[in-house]
């Protein structure tokens, strides 16, 4: 019951920001400092939820070969301005590669 709560306080706080955002005026959203932080927070957010989700399991810090090789064809695609698809499907391959040829 607790993680209901929890999940629930959580809700209300996302909504309570995001009213917070809609109801700031224009001249704070407006100032460059807000601004730049606006464009750097989604940047920092999934870098750290690709970070997670790489390199940890169940808890604790997991180093997964297959997962780091299919990552580092992710980015070689990005730097090569691959399609969204292409990077997706690149990766994709060069992980079910690595795990069959590692076992």
């Amino acid at each position: 019951m607790t993680l209901w709560w929890a999940i629930a306080i959580v809700c209300a706080g996302c909504y309570a920001l995001k009213l917070a955002g809609l109801a700031a005026p224009r001249k704070v959203l407006d100032h460059p400092l807000v601004h730049r932080f606006s464009e750097l927070v989604p940047v920092a957010l999934l870098a750290a939820l690709i970070a997670v989700q790489m390199f940890t399991e169940q808890g604790r810090l997991d180093f997964d070969l297959a997962r780091t090789a299919g990552l580092g064809a992710a980015v070689v695609a990005l730097l090569l301005r691959a399609p969204f698809l292409a990077v997706l499907a690149s990766a994709a391959v060069v992980t079910a590669l690595v795990r069959l040829i590692t076992g």
